[in-house]
């Protein structure tokens, strides 16, 4: 079976699952079971009874309580109070206010359907010490999104679900459906610079962008790869351009590679095809060009020739493609974490919920522009076959997920239009809305997400976005989609040795970066496996020799 996933760090990967053993077995104390009844009756005012077992999930611990004389006719709420694992969310205060505040603006602006939060507190509120905790309502479901579309030959079975290649197209229709609705409702959210929604200072008024993106990857690289923190995005940091954090992002890539030990470099030409890779995305990233691939703005691709732009718009160089978002905004909330395991249905298939905010932060246009990943449920990267197979697959389904798109849309206009108005009228209106905005220049044309989401699959924009969020897919989509849309056919080269058929494109630095980096994983590769306790001041440094 292929697999275009790299590995994760093993030894990484058990440290974290020892520590975790050892978190549960405090969560599931009869002291610590006590102190969290008290902690929901100061809250909430109310008796609070413990009701099922731990619920364990890939990043929380939650506890289901019945709160007597809340509810209807005071029969009593369901209500969850859920704390992240220890040791598995790497900034588990940050991760709880961004949280809280995505869900109270997504329900605030929005008519997506989010459990309520009631209250949330800080590390140093939880007397029991195992850390920060949102109280939220619980909400009756009958299952997962996943659940309902998974092939049947996997029910019962270990593994993540992958779509049922024979699930009626009525019932696909319904479900996708309603998570077009949903989409649309998401893109229509404009912020004024990149980062992590933060509650309010006051506890009024609506949270706003003030911490700094924390992304499932990030979190993963710290994790997973032992990447230290330091190199990361700084607390606080946000930023003013989408071109930032593409760089950012490449950035991020570069130090997996530099510091996750074990299990991702296995020889010479690999660490070389994976250093190549690296630096050129980069490259791309520090130019501004990776915001504008796949739109009427690219000029730079070997791609580019073969698409052009958009015939109703004057800031275009021909027919095809749209414009590119502004690099500096608006910009849209994204989910990394938005999966077919996060999304509950009832027992007629309504989605009853979207749940596990933890992962979303105000990021690039472009992101919003692409159709979701998890129309197969399966990551591609992780499809029996690989991505090629999945892509094939994926492009059937897409044209399904893209006439519910449509129809949102038609429906979203119809709603807009006032009386004896018509859709130009409709399109001003919105573009006046934008500017009045004041988060951008709202020189992009208004166009519809479905037009941008078949374009982003047809140029491979999607592509690019994935692979700048996904470090262990990164290596498989960088040689085997983008690539020769960046630079040309490669010709009838060998994998292993890919790197050098763009060995020019480097610059003297980076070349002259490359054989002592190289040398040094490979000295890794044979120390055996360990995982290095980086001081601070070394880790910036060591990064910086190949960011060059």
């Amino acid at each position: 079976m292929k697999c275009d996933k790299q590995f994760f760090d093993d030894v990484a990967y058990e440290r974290s699952d020892v520590a975790l053993e050892e978190t549960e077995k405090s969560f599931r104390r009869i002291s610590t079971c006590r102190e969290l009844s008290s902690l929901m009756e100061r809250y909430l005012g109310n008796r609070s009874n413990l009701r099922r077992r731990l619920i364990k999930g890939s990043y929380n611990v939650i506890y289901k309580f019945t709160v007597e004389d809340r509810g209807a006719e005071g029969r009593g709420e369901e209500i969850i109070l859920r704390i992240p694992f220890p040791g598995v969310v790497q900034f588990p205060d940050e991760k709880t206010l961004m949280e809280t505040a995505t869900m109270l603006y997504v329900s605030e602006k929005t008519s997506i359907p989010t459990p309520p939060v009631y209250y949330y507190g800080l590390s140093i509120e939880n007397p029991t010490g195992i850390g920060p905790f949102i109280i939220m309502g619980y909400v009756e479901n009958d299952g997962a999104f996943s659940q309902a579309l998974d092939d049947p030959e996997h029910l019962g079975k270990d593994g993540p679900p992958a779509l049922d290649p024979n699930v009626p197209e009525e019932k696909l229709e319904f479900l996708y459906g309603q998570m077009a609705g949903y989409l649309l409702q998401l893109s229509k959210l404009k912020f004024p610079r990149i980062g992590s929604l933060l509650p309010s200072s006051n506890g009024h008024g609506l949270p706003s962008v003030e911490g700094r993106p924390i992304s499932l990857n990030m979190n993963s690289l710290i994790q997973l790869a032992n990447v230290p923190p330091i190199v990361l995005p700084a607390k606080g940091k946000t930023y003013i351009t989408a071109d930032e954090w593409y760089l950012a992002l490449a950035e991020m890539q570069m130090a997996h590679l530099v510091f996750q030990h074990n299990d991702l470099t296995y020889s010479d030409y690999d660490c070389r095809n994976k250093y190549v890779a690296r630096q050129l995305f980069r490259r791309l990233a520090k130019e501004g060009k990776l915001s504008t691939f796949g739109f009427a703005d690219d000029d730079w691709s070997a791609q580019s020739s073969r698409f052009s732009s958009n015939p109703d718009s004057s800031t275009n160089r021909g027919p095809g493609l749209s414009s590119a978002p502004d690099t500096r905004g608006p910009f849209h909330l994204w989910c990394d974490d938005l999966r077919g395991g996060n999304i509950l249905v009832d027992k007629d298939l309504r989605v009853a919920a979207l749940i596990d905010w933890e992962f979303a932060y105000v990021g690039p246009a472009q992101f919003a522009l692409d159709p979701p990943w998890w129309l197969l449920l399966e990551e591609p990267e992780c499809w029996p076959g690989g991505i090629q197979e999945w892509s094939k697959i994926y492009d059937q389904r897409l044209e399904t997920w893209l006439r519910c798109v449509e129809m949102a849309e038609e429906e979203e206009a119809e709603r807009a239009k006032p009386s004896g108005g018509t859709e130009e009228m409709v399109r001003r209106s919105e573009q006046m809305a934008l500017e009045d905005e004041g988060v951008g220049s709202g020189r992009r044309e208004l166009v519809r997400l479905s037009t941008s989401m078949r374009e982003s699959w047809q140029t491979g924009r999607f592509w690019l976005n994935y692979a700048a969020r996904k470090s262990w897919a990164f290596d498989s989509i960088y040689w085997k989609v983008l690539d020769e849309r960046f630079f040309g056919d490669r010709g009838d080269i060998p994998e292993y040795i890919w790197w050098q058929t763009r060995l020019d494109l480097l610059t003297d630095e980076e070349r002259q970066a490359m054989d002592p980096f190289v040398e040094r994983k490979m000295k890794e590769y044979k120390a055996g496996r360990i995982l290095v306790d980086w001081d601070p001041e070394e880790a910036k440094e060591v990064l910086a020799q190949v960011l060059v």
